[in-house]
């Protein structure tokens, strides 16, 4: 049987932009890809090496979220910020999903600032 509640908090903004993320920034930094935000978390994937977090780790990460207008226009905000690691999910081809919860929550809420309009078009890398 399947639990379709939903326990989050607040809505969560869905990208795909890198994250990097270590212990501590004065070791070798690795490298993921967002795969959600929300104020006070976030979920990103990893390649599922000795360089992936475990659960219950500390680790701070640097990644960058737009910051939406009520125009469509939005602004890139940088962060950096330490939490723990939650949950490690394999999703297979070598890959895991970490969630983590911030120790100290963003200054706004990602999701909630989105427009109601998809904005997959927009927050997609440009292919070069």
């Amino acid at each position: 049987m399947q639990d379709t509640s939903e326990r989050r908090r607040e809505q969560r903004l869905r990208y795909h932009w890198p994250v990097w993320f270590a212990e501590n920034f004065a070791g070798l930094l690795s490298q993921g890809q967002m795969v959600d935000v929300s104020s006070g978390g976030a979920a990103f994937t990893c390649y599922a090496d000795k360089g992936c977090p475990y659960p219950g780790q500390n680790i701070t990460t640097r990644f960058s979220v737009p910051y939406y207008h009520e125009d469509d226009r939005f602004d890139i905000s940088d962060f950096v910020r330490a939490g723990q690691v939650c949950r490690i999910d394999q999703i297979g081809n070598g890959l895991s999903r970490v969630a983590m919860k911030f120790h100290d929550p963003l200054p706004f809420r990602p999701g909630e600032l989105a427009n109601s309009q998809s904005n997959e078009d927009v927050l997609e890398p440009a292919m070069v």
